[in-house]
């Protein structure tokens, strides 16, 4: 059974960054881990999600090109760096993990299986 908790959310200006991180409670390198954002009045919808191995990723469009996710699975934990960051970003962040074959990460990114761990969130406020 995972544990996961995000944290580094925050207010920032459009155009700043931030990094947020998930860390883990168990063993997660036979894990897939995935972002994931709800913004209010919408359906949860993935943001990037990495392979096991962190040698696969996936983005969602309207990331691409300004978010990057990489992990270290000898601290059991996944990153998100946000850069360029827009007011449409603004939304609650969960991780999520799923033992999934490396072929099946953009279908849990577009959340097309069956995810069975989630943290709890972290808000991201992007406003002037």
């Amino acid at each position: 059974q995972l544990q996961l908790v995000e944290s580094g959310g925050g207010l920032v200006q459009p155009g700043g960054s931030l990094r947020l991180s998930c860390a883990a409670s168990g063993y997660t390198d036979y894990y897939a881990i995935g972002w994931f954002r709800q913004a209010p009045g919408k359906e949860r919808e993935g943001v990037s999600c990495i392979s096991s191995s962190g040698r696969t990723t996936n983005y969602a469009d309207a990331v691409k090109g300004r978010f990057t996710i990489s992990r270290e699975n000898g601290k059991n934990t996944v990153y998100l760096q946000m850069n360029s960051l827009k007011p449409e970003d603004t939304a609650i962040y969960y991780c999520a993990a799923a033992r999934v074959p490396v072929g099946i990460v953009q279908a849990m990114c577009t959340m097309n299986i069956h995810i069975p761990y989630w943290g709890q969130g972290t808000q991201v406020t992007v406003s002037s």
